[in-house]
């Protein structure tokens, strides 16, 4: 299994537009996102993000927050911890919450779902994407599930 670990933040005139802008900067504006849960197979390989056919279908786990309040800041975690017999994901956000608490949610969530199976981790990496609300804004980290 081949997997791309990606980020992404930006603002825009409305939540959607922001929304859509972050995707865009993480590469992967151009697709349609199908949301699926936690699980990788076992020694997943982390490759750079290819261009996509616009329109393409593509699977990911999606770290997503969006917010029309400035001065706030948001952040989004995605964190991946590759096993190998198997590998999970977990996400995670915060409005104005410190990032490095976020990040050691995510780490403590997807340690704890791997020895909850057993596995040994191999490989954990954490993906963030933050930043301070000017008027509208959105942050995004993906895991982006790539065909073999």
């Amino acid at each position: 299994m081949k997997i791309a670990i990606v980020s992404g933040k930006d603002e825009g005139p409305t939540k959607l537009n922001a929304f859509d802008n972050a995707l865009s900067d993480a590469g992967i504006g151009d697709v349609n996102l199908i949301k699926v849960s936690s699980m990788l197979a076992g020694n997943a390989e982390i490759k750079e993000l290819p261009e996509f056919e616009a329109g393409s279908m593509v699977n990911c786990v999606l770290s997503e927050v969006t917010s029309d309040n400035p001065g706030d800041e948001i952040t989004a975690v995605i964190a991946v911890a590759i096993g190998e017999e198997l590998g999970c994901v977990v996400e995670t956000t915060g409005v104005n919450k410190a990032k490095n608490d976020l990040i050691d949610e995510a780490e403590f969530m997807v340690t704890y779902m791997m020895e909850k199976r057993d596995v040994e981790i191999k490989e954990l990496i954490v993906e963030v994407a933050t930043t301070t609300v000017n008027k509208i804004a959105s942050v995004v980290a993906s895991v982006v599930y790539l065909k073999e």
